[in-house]
């Protein structure tokens, strides 16, 4: 599983989460901070602050613990002034297969809450574009997508299917449109692959 940004002129790096790490991130407000700086790039915590409608105090908090934890770091480029300016240490962070085995219950607890606030962002991210697609171009709009599938597949074949996608986003990152391209924007997308079960049958 990851959650990344955008590429930058900086070589890509991705954050790999350990049980320390995952503890520190794995609050709603640090994983908003930390997306926001990922998707629009270095902020103040008073800019954070008015971008996500929480009090300077909390974001200035927040930030200082994503700091530690090695999820965010000064901005060398900026922050000359009084105000100190933060961006991501990583552009991406992934969690491995062992954390997800991981028995400890905090540990479990940590993730659930990392996953729940996950899928919180991106249907915030969904509606947001329903809210907002008549301000966008035409070709926009027709080019948006928001299918689901319903596949019968083993737990290996839906690995198979996990990675061949992550293969497929890799070279679309890797062969951005030439410089100059009209109507470029950036675009999110979103991979969801879990097993279901089947609603109970009614009784007669």
């Amino acid at each position: 599983m990851t959650e990344d940004d955008r590429s930058g002129p900086r070589p890509r790096n991705v954050h790999h989460l350990n049980p320390r790490s995952l503890r520190g991130l794995a609050h709603p407000l640090r994983m908003r901070l930390l997306s926001s700086l990922r998707l629009e790039g270095p902020a103040t915590a008073s800019q954070l602050a008015a971008r996500l409608g929480e009090s300077s105090g909390a974001t200035s908090y927040h930030l200082r613990q994503l700091a530690e934890y090695g999820f965010v770091e000064d901005d060398p480029d900026r922050g000359k002034g009084r105000e100190r300016w933060w961006r991501s240490a990583h552009q991406g962070t992934r969690t491995d297969e062992d954390l997800i085995r991981d028995p400890n219950p905090e540990v479990q607890a940590a993730l659930s809450t990392l996953l729940y606030e996950y899928a919180t962002q991106r249907a915030q991210e969904v509606t947001t574009w329903i809210a907002t697609r008549h301000e966008w171009s035409q070709a926009w709009d027709e080019a948006a997508d928001t299918s689901d599938y319903t596949l019968t597949l083993s737990p290996a074949q839906a690995t198979e299917l996990s990675h061949k996608v992550n293969a497929l986003m890799e070279s679309y990152r890797n062969a951005p449109p030439p410089q100059g391209t009209p109507d470029v924007a950036q675009v999110r997308v979103h991979s969801h692959i879990f097993p279901t079960r089947p609603a109970p049958a009614e009784d007669a």
